[in-house]
């Protein structure tokens, strides 16, 4: 199991992160993603001797990282997703947090290893589960499916407009007695399928993609995440999110502006207002020195929010 010496990851927006979520030096912060710990680490360095770190993570990877390179009574990492946190944080004995920061996405250790199946780069088992202990595989989901799903997932989730097409090159090879097993195997038919790309970019990109959010149900999970966070923060604790695409950061965007509206009940008119949980306090995006140090920053976009009010 890769302890993160040979996969490295460069933390996007660490410095604006840690300074938007950090706002109790004795408080109780979540880490949602793990990875290899670079906002952790960070974190820590802002905490006083009584704050507390809890992260989580789905990879077992990350988690044997976590307990490779941190040894900190002030933290505890949990093999779990974020969507888990609230009974997850309970079973800990902690009720209500401080903050939680989430930063969305797959990391570069999973990109950058061919065995975890996510990059068309190399050729390897198509996998992409970020927890290779539970679920589907990819190429499982891709030897059961039918057209239509196959489609709805690539066209949904990947924002591909080349989705028929490709699901049908996709099943017509399965029916064939040959069904699509590695990252090679994908890129191929995919690069058959699609007739023209933006300029720069593989054919295969976007069909990666809309694979890995399905498999993995990163849309399903950030939206009970969300949820779960705005109802542990303490008041005044902060939310962070970075996003690396548009289907997330759409996804963040609607979920503050909605929690940061009152909302009147019209089945009760003369009730009084429920209160807005959330003000949104910035959209901030990495620096021209960051992004050309780190071209996977690029697409990064970091939303913050505060609670309101009384915990729920």
């Amino acid at each position: 199991m890769d302890s993160g010496s040979t996969w490295q990851h460069t933390t996007v927006l660490l410095a604006e992160a840690i300074e938007s979520l950090v706002t109790r030096t004795e408080g109780v912060y979540v880490d949602g993603t793990f990875g290899r710990g670079g906002h952790s680490r960070a974190i820590l360095g802002r905490l006083a001797p009584r704050g507390r770190l809890i992260a989580f993570d789905r990879d077992p990877e990350a988690v044997a990282a976590a307990h490779a390179t941190i040894a900190d009574a002030r933290f505890t990492v949990v093999h779990a997703p974020f969507s888990e946190m609230t009974q997850r944080l309970a079973d800990l004995g902690v009720a209500a947090i401080d903050g939680l920061l989430l930063d969305l996405g797959v990391s570069s250790p999973q990109i950058d290893n061919p065995a975890r199946g996510f990059s068309f780069r190399h050729d390897a088992p198509l996998d992409m589960r970020m927890d290779p202990t539970r679920g589907q595989s990819a190429a499982e989901f891709l030897a059961r499916a039918d057209e239509r799903a196959i489609a709805e997932v690539i066209r949904d989730h990947g924002e591909e407009r080349f989705a028929v097409p490709i699901a049908k090159a996709l099943v017509a090879r399965r029916e064939s007695g040959n069904p699509v097993r590695t990252t090679g195997q994908l890129s191929e038919v995919v690069a058959r399928a699609v007739k023209t790309r933006e300029p720069g970019q593989d054919p295969a990109t976007r069909t990666f993609q809309g694979l890995r959010i399905h498999v993995n149900a990163e849309l399903a999970e950030l939206e009970q995440g969300l949820k779960s966070g705005v109802e542990l923060l303490q008041p005044s604790g902060r939310l962070v999110v970075i996003s690396f695409h548009s289907l997330e950061d759409r996804i963040v965007k609607t979920f503050i502006a909605r929690e940061s509206r009152s909302e009147v009940d019209r089945r009760a008119p003369f009730a009084p207002e429920k209160a807005h949980r959330l003000k949104a306090l910035a959209r901030i995006k990495p620096s021209d020195a960051e992004v050309r140090a780190n071209p996977r920053a690029r697409s990064a976009v970091m939303r913050v929010a505060e609670r309101t009010g009384a915990v729920a």
